[in-house]
């Protein structure tokens, strides 16, 4: 296998790493694109290139790996090596996300494998198994937890009895978490994976958009003490169900903290680990854990995607392919339920803030000068009013 590979960060190191001490894989990066030509490398410089079309313009390449972190960049990469018949592999969870429909047709169209399974769940090989052990399953739901520095630092802040801030601040020097972490923190990492595994455990394609995501950066100290006391953890957790039956029913998708039980699989995946839980018709409920973020784990899921390729392994979408000929056309937001109400917990200071949820019933409630929380049943979809606002310091856990 000869690779052309863009971008040379956390996870492209640690593909050239798990690469080199690979057992069988005959594989050799015949080039590497980066955008940053003062920043010191590892490697041999003659390895590099600051010219996308240098890679993308050899005939040589069987193909290639793309982990950069710029999603726009990164898509115009992957749409021309497709374009060109090469096949690709990459982690970009935002740009599949974003872009997932046209890159589908793209890759019907030229006949080419896109393979991403360190995408979602780090070293956890889920959409593999999505996609053949349990490509005639009939899933009912999957659950995750899906981005390691949301469960890092909220391990910690239990653990630990500290705030978010101090242990957000001490994650950044550690390098668990980015010194702007605002897309894990607010839940869209957990977002884009939750899209991708909403084709491969449903077969429908979703539009980040569409789907409600709240994050953990409003959290504080006083959460984890009410969770605690009620014998709780919480966890962000990404989680699409079907509801209604005889295969006529709609799916909820959506990403937000959750609290969890003790007996909850998910209740002791702590640190940066991710787990995902699916459950079938026949298999019953499966528990998948292992490292969600890092060089190594996550440099090995795009080493196998690599690996795939040898015998040309390619993504068989049969479910998305049954949803697209019951409705005629590739799966949309029809199949999407947001209209239903949502037993949460909601943290807040002032009323105000709180003025666009529509709040069905109260089953609980507390008032103090420093805080005040209720837990509440809501109309889901005014939920929405809170996606992606970086002004509110309200903070929801679905109970």
């Amino acid at each position: 296998m000869t690779i052309g590979l863009f971008g040379f960060g956390c996870v492209g190191q640690g593909l050239y790493d798990v690469l080199n001490h690979s057992q069988g894989l005959q594989a050799n990066i015949e080039k590497i694109c980066v955008k940053n030509a003062n920043k010191p490398r590892k490697i041999d410089m003659s390895y590099f290139t600051y010219d996308k079309t240098e890679v993308l313009g050899k005939n040589n390449l069987d193909v290639i790996v793309e982990l950069i972190d710029d999603s726009d960049e990164a898509y115009k990469i992957v749409s021309e090596a497709m374009s060109n018949g090469v096949n690709v592999v990459t982690a970009n969870k935002k740009m599949l996300a974003e872009n997932f429909e046209s890159l589908y047709k793209l890759q019907e169209k030229n006949n080419i494998a896109l393979i991403y399974e360190g995408s979602a769940g780090g070293s956890i090989p889920i959409i593999r198994n999505l996609e053949e052990y349990y490509d005639n399953e009939l899933l009912s739901s999957f659950r995750g937890i899906l981005n390691g520095t949301c469960n890092y630092i909220l391990t910690r802040m239990e653990l630990e009895s500290k705030n978010y801030d101090a242990i957000l601040n001490d994650a950044q020097s550690s390098g668990f978490a980015e010194s702007n972490p605002w897309l894990d923190v607010a839940g869209f990492d957990t977002l884009y994976k939750t899209c991708l595994l909403t084709v491969h455990s449903f077969g429908m394609i979703l539009k980040p958009e569409q789907i409600l995501n709240l994050g953990i950066q409003n959290i504080t100290f006083d959460d984890i003490v009410y969770a605690r006391e009620k014998g709780l953890r919480i966890k962000m957790i990404g989680t699409g169900y079907k509801v209604g039956e005889n295969g006529n029913g709609k799916f909820r998708v959506y990403a937000m903290p959750h609290f969890v039980i003790a007996k909850d699989e998910l209740y002791n995946v702590m640190y940066e680990y991710n787990g995902v839980e699916v459950e079938g018709a026949f298999s019953c409920k499966q528990t998948f854990v292992g490292k969600g973020a890092g060089s190594h784990p996550t440099g090995s899921a795009v080493l196998s995607d690599i690996s795939a390729l040898t015998y040309d392994y390619k993504y068989g979408y049969k479910k998305l392919k049954k949803q697209a000929s019951i409705a005629g056309k590739l799966p949309n937001g029809e199949l999407l339920d947001n209209d239903f109400e949502i037993k949460v917990y909601i943290r807040f200071k002032d009323k105000a803030e709180i003025k666009d949820i529509e709040i069905i019933s109260v089953e609980e409630e507390y008032k103090s000068t420093r805080t005040n929380y209720i837990v509440a049943n809501v109309k889901f979809k005014s939920l929405f009013a809170l996606k992606g606002n970086a002004e509110s310091k309200v903070f929801v856990c679905a109970v």
